[in-house]
């Protein structure tokens, strides 16, 4: 063998296991091996369910931890409590413009395709009862608050954040939590392993439970959906992003994991932890990451103002309601509210559904039946949305609070 044929052959040999020790690569077979089982073995793939239930459950349970650890770490760290405030006010005025935006892009692009104008025939009504009933009257923002883990846990870390600002012994208190920080990341980082795992259940049920067929009538609505987002993501969080001089391609290249991670969980939650650990690494810093993040995922969530907007004008063309324009007014106004923490909440956006129809008075609630087949399918767009607009987001406000360090990326694998 001459040495260019042998040269060619470690060459080979080195992109094969280039390929598969790439995390990437073993999350994306996964989806993909999850999609053909649920499509060619509905039965199994069902059963899959459970490895993607357990995989949520366990990322779960650092949640708590991360955020609390991570919040209270950022606002101590900081020290001066009128920067905490600054940064928290701006995230949250970030937060309601760029939401508020994504609910009137999604508005506005149903009414040119018109999603709803669609063959009724082909349609199979579900009994959405049981998903609504009762949510528009027993709806209650305490109720709300109270059983939104994410919120409480967001408003006690930020009370000890501040408290241990004002701690005599503040310096020792720091190193037992960076500690235990350390500590939590650590199990985390051993848990991601099963992340392909994950996934392959995740899909697999997801396709074997609803199949493909069942997409059909729904086709125009979720092609609607996933374009205003594809829009949304390049040109209004890639304007934002050029604003600052980074591209957006380039920001998805680098939080690629996070976003295949999400796509086959459907779950953004599945990516909180590492998507901090990756914008800590890009170059925000510690304090920011820790503030915006956690309240991004209750505050900012972009992909699922689009669903929501999208979806009521959708029910309004299927049974032919005409809405005036103080009227699409009025259901932006109500979904800025309502929208807010639908997320942190299993079934929240059928409540939040349920309770803006009621609202309305003029679109039945019984349309959310109509949905119920493809939720599941559109809920990886609005993840993914969701996880891209809060990457963006921390990156805005580092960056306008000076605190971002430029990234030495180059030579990594993850390059910037």
């Amino acid at each position: 063998m001459d040495n260019s044929t042998l040269n060619t052959s470690l060459k080979n040999k080195n992109i094969l296991q280039r390929i598969f020790l790439n995390f990437t690569f073993w999350v994306l077979a996964a989806i993909i091996a999850g999609v053909l089982l649920g499509h060619f073995f509905p039965e199994k793939g069902i059963e899959m369910e459970i490895f993607g239930k357990i995989f949520v459950d366990i990322i779960k349970l650092f949640i708590t931890p991360i955020i609390f650890l991570t919040i209270v770490l950022g606002i101590s760290g900081i020290g001066d409590l009128k920067k905490v405030g600054r940064i928290g006010l701006k995230a949250l005025f970030y937060f309601e413009v760029v939401s508020t935006l994504a609910l009137v892009i999604g508005v506005t692009v149903a009414y040119i395709l018109q999603p709803g104008i669609i063959d009724k025939s082909g349609l199979v009504l579900q009994d959405a009862s049981k998903y609504t009933k009762g949510a528009a009257e027993n709806f209650s923002w305490l109720q709300f608050f109270l059983s939104n883990l994410t919120l409480q846990v967001l408003a006690v870390a930020i009370i000890a954040g501040i408290a241990l600002n004002h701690y005599k012994h503040r310096e020792r208190a720091i190193i037992i939590l960076e500690r235990l920080s350390k500590i939590v990341f650590t199990g985390l980082k051993y848990v991601m392993y099963l992340a392909p795992l994950g996934a392959f259940g995740g899909m697999a049920y997801t396709i074997g439970k609803f199949g493909l067929a069942t997409l059909i009538p729904l086709g125009k609505l979720m092609l609607s959906v996933y374009l205003t987002m594809f829009l949304f993501v390049f040109i209004v969080l890639g304007g934002i992003l050029r604003y600052y001089k980074i591209k957006i391609l380039d920001l998805l290249k680098y939080i690629r994991e996070e976003i295949l991670l999400v796509l086959g969980t459907s779950s953004s939650e599945s990516a909180l932890p590492s998507i901090m650990l990756k914008l800590e690494k890009l170059g925000c810093s510690k304090s920011v990451v820790g503030l915006v993040i956690p309240t991004g995922y209750s505050f900012n969530l972009d992909g699922t103002s689009i669903y929501l907007s999208m979806s009521v004008i959708f029910l309004a063309q299927l049974y032919n309601v005409d809405l005036s324009f103080w009227e699409i007014i009025g259901i932006i106004s109500i979904l800025i509210i309502t929208s807010k923490g639908a997320a942190g909440v299993t079934g929240s956006g059928f409540i939040v559904m349920a309770s803006t129809l009621t609202a309305i008075h003029k679109i039945p609630v019984e349309g959310l039946a109509f949905l119920l087949g493809i939720d599941k399918f559109m809920s990886e767009a609005r993840a993914i949305t969701n996880l891209i607009g809060n990457s963006v987001s921390t990156i805005v406000i580092a960056k306008s609070e000076n605190d971002f360090t430029e990234p030495n990326l180059e030579n990594t694998e993850e390059g910037f």
